[in-house]
């Protein structure tokens, strides 16, 4: 049975709880997250054989400290926040919020949580999921850019720009301006300013646009054959998903994106509402490639269009069609990480026979489960495909 190091990590600073299966505390401490500091960590965790490092936010501040025990051998394991605030909540001391307190309800998550999700640093993926959150800042700042430049040429122009405006189109425009004041002049230099930066950004977009089109197909996904998923929302599933294998069942995977709708019934009254948990980003790549869908005439719009007829709201066929789109995502993932594996002497590395958080290879996430209805494989049936 391994120790359990529970660790509430901090940019410069880690506490850290070790217990055993019987959730005694065995030892504690703080360090700092320097060269020095995690060095004293590591050895005060070497007293202790068989061990399992249970980090919370590894896809948030804990992620540099994860990721550095990974790829020094050791076994991390994910345990979201909202599992230690639980157990931080019913537990004594009136949810009171310390760094030690949480170390010792993220250690107590672990021990008591069977399906945890073991992190994994796989250098490709990490380089996608950096590559992918730059994309999404340049496109940020793009938007940003582009309602400075509207806000100024409403001042110059009478009615302003016309709503979608390329950087070359607003170019176009101030040169054919003539300023009659001094403030004027000072706002047709900013304009100018603006789009300079804007052909910049463009720029650094198509770039980046490049670059993640030429992973992911080194990577072997066949993501973006998908009608509505780019190089963008592929790196981003892919980053993020990390081991298509964590999730048993396309009802987990939905679960976890979140398309899956949560049920809300109560007495008689049997309805489900829209999911707010989840990854939000993921949610956001299977909503743009649903309008995608919808804009031309594809399954998805077929699909859409035949809830409508049943009698559903327009909001209530997208949510139907997102579903949809995320089994279609998922059997895509899947397909293409066997044909990985079977290209791979190896075989893969993401599929593990024991989930237990305690075991050596703990690997699913507890967010994972299906909802509605129970877990069953089945064939998309009214959507075959995306394209």
């Amino acid at each position: 049975m391994p120790v359990i190091i529970g660790m509430d990590p901090h940019k410069r600073s880690a506490t850290i709880e070790f217990i055993d299966r019987d959730a005694s505390i065995l030892a504690t401490g703080r360090y700092g997250t320097d060269t020095a500091g995690y060095g004293d960590m590591l050895t005060a965790a070497q007293r202790f054989p068989e061990r399992v490092w249970a980090i919370e936010g590894c896809n948030g501040v804990g992620r540099h400290l994860a990721h550095r025990l990974v790829t020094d051998g050791e076994t991390v394991i994910d345990v979201p926040a909202k599992l230690s605030a639980q157990v931080r909540v019913f537990a004594t001391g009136n949810g009171r919020k310390t760094d030690p307190v949480d170390a010792h309800s993220v250690a107590l998550a672990a021990l008591r949580s069977p399906n945890l999700r073991r992190v994994q640093a796989d250098p490709e993926l990490l380089a996608l999921g950096l590559l992918v959150d730059r994309r999404d800042e340049l496109g940020r700042a793009h938007t940003e850019l582009l309602n400075r430049i509207h806000r100024l040429l409403l001042e110059l122009v009478p009615g302003g720009a016309k709503r979608f405006l390329s950087a070359m189109q607003a170019r176009a425009l101030a040169e054919i301006i003539e300023p009659g004041d001094a403030a004027a002049r000072v706002r047709l230099r900013l304009v100018s300013e603006l789009i300079d930066d804007l052909e910049v950004v463009d720029r650094k977009t198509k770039a980046a646009d490049k670059e993640l089109k030429q992973l992911v197909l080194a990577r072997g996904s066949t993501l973006m054959d998908l009608n509505g998923i780019g190089p963008c929302g592929a790196a981003r599933l892919l980053a993020d998903t990390d081991s298509v294998y964590r999730f048993t069942s396309r009802d987990r995977f939905a679960s976890w994106n979140p398309a899956a709708p949560l049920d809300a019934s109560s007495g008689d009254q049997k309805r489900h509402r829209l999911s707010r948990a989840g990854n939000r980003k993921i949610n956001h790549v299977l909503h743009t490639m649903a309008v995608v869908q919808l804009r031309h005439p594809t399954a998805g719009r077929v699909y859409y269009d035949r809830k409508k007829a049943a009698g559903k709201t327009s909001m209530e066929a997208m949510r139907a069609l997102k579903r949809r789109l995320s089994n279609v995502v998922y059997q895509r993932m899947l397909t293409d990480q066997r044909r990985r594996d079977a290209a791979s002497p190896g075989g893969h590395s993401g599929a593990t026979t024991d989930s237990s958080a305690t075991g050596p290879t703990p690997h699913t996430d507890p967010s994972d489960k299906p909802q509605p209805g129970p877990t069953a494989t089945q064939s998309n049936g009214e959507l075959p495909t995306a394209t």
